[in-house]
């Protein structure tokens, strides 16, 4: 990915929810990390930050685990689908770079971000145990549902 050129995204805007582009990240090709855009959710009207979600362009053995997408709410905003509307809104965004095919993961006990994911369109796959010589394993994370989204 030594020749990837991140893209304006735009206005990412569904009715009050925004998405803002707070930073980019390079490929890390020696730790196996994709670039990343990095956004805030927040409210057009009031300014409010409700959470983040990122978009991870490309395919390796980390999005097999870790997904193109990741998304967290800020619980006093949790349950007006704000990571589902952000996640359509990087859905466009994804086809800039030539990307069709989207994967997300979650745990497996994690019932909400299930919910998410299949409310967007994913197809759950499988659920994998994760490697151990995985970040998320060395965080305590031990399964991952993956989902797969033809976009």
């Amino acid at each position: 990915m030594s020749n990837f050129k991140f893209l304006d995204p735009g206005k990412l805007i569904d009715d009050e929810l925004e998405l803002k582009l707070i930073k980019t990240s390079p490929a890390n090709e020696e730790r196996g990390y994709v670039p990343v855009y990095d956004f805030e959710m927040s409210n057009c009207e009031t300014g409010d930050k409700m959470g983040s979600i990122n978009l991870r362009i490309g395919y390796n053995e980390n999005i097999h685990f870790g997904g193109n997408i990741g998304y967290e709410v800020d619980e006093k905003f949790r349950g007006h689908h704000y990571a589902a509307r952000s996640c359509k809104l990087l859905f466009s965004f994804a086809k800039k770079h030539g990307m069709d095919t989207l994967w997300a993961t979650c745990n497996p006990e994690n019932a909400a971000s299930r919910r998410t994911l299949e409310r967007v369109g994913g197809e759950l796959i499988e659920t994998v145990d994760l490697p151990e010589d995985n970040d998320q394993y060395h965080r305590g994370e031990r399964k991952k549902c993956i989902y797969k989204f033809n976009i």
